[in-house]
C-alpha cells in the first residue's frame, strides 16, 4: 500500500473514513477494490490525487446556482459512469485534466470565493470525493463560507454519502434511467436505477428540499433529469418516484439539451434529439405531480 497524499490524522473522522474507503477503493458502487494510494486505478481512471479539468465561474448552470458572480465550478476528469452519449467525453472518458494537490484544490475554492462566486460546485466528484472532502475542511479553516454543491451523475454509494453529511450543502444528482437494461446499455451500470434511488433518499435525508434565499440556493436537493428520445430515460417513472418516495416539493430541472455525442451514433434510438412533444410531455407530467419544475 502506498502513502496518502496528505496526513489525514488531523482531519475529521468522516474524512479519514473516506480515505479508508479509497484504499482499497469502494467509494462508489463499482467497488473496484484497487489501492489508489499505490497508483492503482479502477473504472474511473483516477489515482490518489484529483485530476482537475477546469476551475472558474460558470454562468450556464441553473439560475438558482449562478447569481451575479457565477457558480464556482471545479470540473474533475474521469467518471464512474460509461455514458455512450456524454457531452463532456473529453473530460469523462478521455480524462483531459491534470492532477492537483489537495492544498491547491483548497486554494482554488478560496479564490472562487474571492471572485464573488455564489457557491463551490464540484462537477463529477464521486470518484475523487476523499481528496475533495479533505480540501473542503482545509478551505473552511481558512475562511471558506460558500455553500458546497455536489454535482453528480447520481451513481453514488449511500455508505460514502453518509460521510459527507455536514460537508455538502446542495446535492445536485442526475436521475438518468429507470430501466436497468437501458442503464447497462447506455452507461455500463445495470444497477443504476436502484443505486440512484437509494442515493437520492440519503441526499434528501441530509439536506431536505431545496431552499432558496434571494434567488440563490443555499441548501437541499436539486434533481436533474435529461429527457432522452423514445422515453429511454423513463421520465414518468422517475417523476413518480420523486413524488412518492422523496417529496412532493422536490425541485427538478427537466433538461432538453440532449444531442447525440461521443458514441451515440452507434445506438439508433438515441441518434437524434428528443422532440418537443417528448420534452413537454415529461414537463407537463412533473407539473401535474406538483413537483417544483425549474424553467
Amino acid at each position: 500500500m502506498g502513502s496518502l497524499p496528505i496526513d489525514v490524522d488531523s482531519f475529521s473522522e468522516p474524512v479519514r473514513r473516506l480515505w479508508d474507503r479509497a484504499n482499497p477503493c469502494v467509494l462508489c458502487p463499482r467497488q473496484c477494490d484497487v489501492e489508489r494510494s499505490a497508483g492503482k486505478i479502477g473504472f474511473c481512471g483516477a489515482g490518489a490525487l484529483p485530476p482537475v479539468s477546469s476551475v472558474g465561474p460558470h454562468f450556464g448552470e441553473e439560475s438558482v446556482l449562478v447569481g451575479p458572480g457565477g457558480s464556482g465550478t471545479i470540473f474533475f476528469a474521469g467518471c464512474n459512469l460509461g455514458c455512450v452519449f456524454c457531452q463532456n467525453f473529453d473530460i469523462s472518458h478521455q480524462r483531459h485534466g491534470r492532477q492537483v494537490t489537495i492544498e491547491s484544490l483548497a486554494r482554488a475554492m478560496l479564490e472562487l470565493q474571492r471572485c464573488g462566486c455564489s457557491n463551490i460546485n464540484f462537477v463529477t466528484p464521486t470518484h475523487v470525493i476523499a481528496p475533495i472532502a479533505t480540501a473542503i475542511e482545509l478551505a473552511r479553516k481558512d475562511g471558506l463560507q460558500l455553500p458546497i454543491v455536489y454535482n453528480t451523475g447520481g451513481y453514488d454509494s449511500v455508505e460514502t454519502l453518509r460521510l459527507l453529511e455536514g460537508l455538502v450543502d446542495i446535492y445536485m444528482p442526475d436521475m438518468k434511467y429507470s430501466d436497468p437494461a437501458v442503464a447497462e446499455q447506455l452507461s455500463a451500470a445495470a444497477d443504476y436505477p436502484q443505486v440512484n434511488r437509494s442515493a437520492l433518499k440519503e441526499m434528501h435525508r441530509q439536506t431536505g428540499d431545496l431552499q432558496v434565499e434571494n434567488g440563490l440556493a443555499t441548501r437541499g436537493l436539486l434533481v436533474r433529469h435529461l429527457v432522452l428520445p423514445e422515453n429511454l430515460a423513463g421520465s414518468f417513472e422517475i417523476i413518480d418516484f420523486l413524488t412518492e418516495e422523496i417529496s412532493t416539493s422536490t425541485t427538478i430541472n427537466i433538461m432538453d439539451q440532449y444531442r447525440p455525442c461521443y458514441n451515440a451514433s452507434a445506438h439508433p434510438k438515441i441518434n437524434r434529439r428528443p422532440t418537443q412533444k417528448e420534452i413537454q410531455s415529461a414537463r407537463r407530467y412533473a407539473i401535474g405531480k406538483r413537483l417544483n419544475v425549474l424553467t
